[in-house]
């Protein structure tokens, strides 16, 4: 039987917990305290909490408040945000984080990959790359919630975070994200096939059938904030979730 896993992102701005729209207008939804305890009684596979605002305002993660978070959660939690050397990394695992994302930290300090994956297993480090197509439709990889460009082209950045050692790549599409009309499938694609590491998609998902999309565009799991998020055309504010069960079954 396929195997999916479905993941719910959760964004963090300050104390609060937000979601936006292709990188910008962050909208207050609720503390994520409250989503986290929903979630549990969802039986949430895994979630992922991402401080969109700590590279940019240079600081390190928000201790106190992640391990608030992770004392409420019954499900492994994967945290991205502010993340620079080995002491944070080490920190996040004492209070209970399972996985690590790197962002912009990867393309600053690609040895921290490296240096991860060995003291702590390459399934525990995560690298998450954000995409943006140019006029053309070529892709460009932005760092710093979207906010500066890099200039690897994106398989060869792929590969050489899979050679430094990163058991898993999120592929999050800017122009999807928030959006709700469906994942990149040619990003997805083009990804998964470059690569032998388990790889999520991120980024446009509205309904189960995108889940479905992307899974048979290459990707081993599937993430998603709008969709867990939201409810209805006016976007009321309703934490809710689907098993990766009823997933299954589209491909039996």
């Amino acid at each position: 039987m396929h195997r999916s896993r479905i993941i719910p992102t959760l964004l963090i701005d300050g104390d609060g917990l937000v979601k936006t729209q292709k990188f910008k207008n962050p909208r207050y939804i609720g503390d994520p305290i409250n989503a986290v305890r929903i979630f549990n009684n969802k039986d949430v596979d895994e979630l992922v909490l991402l401080d969109i605002t700590a590279s940019i305002e240079k600081r390190e993660p928000r201790f106190e408040n992640i391990l608030e978070i992770v004392s409420e959660a019954f499900m492994p939690i994967g945290y991205g945000g502010g993340i620079i050397n080995m002491s944070q990394i080490e920190r996040l695992f004492k209070i209970g984080i399972e996985k690590v994302i790197l962002n912009t930290s990867a393309f600053e300090n690609e040895s921290l990959i490296g240096e991860a994956s060995r003291v702590y297993g390459s399934q525990s480090v995560v690298v998450s790359i954000d995409v943006k197509k140019d006029f053309f439709g070529n892709y460009h990889i932005y760092t710093a919630n979207g906010k500066v460009k890099q200039k690897i082209e994106l398989i060869q950045a792929l590969k050489k975070f899979q050679e430094l050692g990163a058991g898993e790549i999120m592929i999050n599409s800017i122009d999807r994200e928030g959006t709700m009309n469906g994942y990149d499938l040619k990003l997805v694609n083009d990804v998964c096939k470059n690569l032998k590491i388990p790889v999520v998609a991120s980024g446009g998902a509205g309904k189960i059938e995108h889940f479905v999309e992307a899974i048979n565009a290459g990707a081993s799991g599937v993430a998603a904030g709008s969709m867990f998020v939201y409810q209805g055309v006016h976007r009321a504010v309703l934490i809710s979730y689907i098993k990766s069960e009823e997933l299954d079954n589209y491909f039996n």
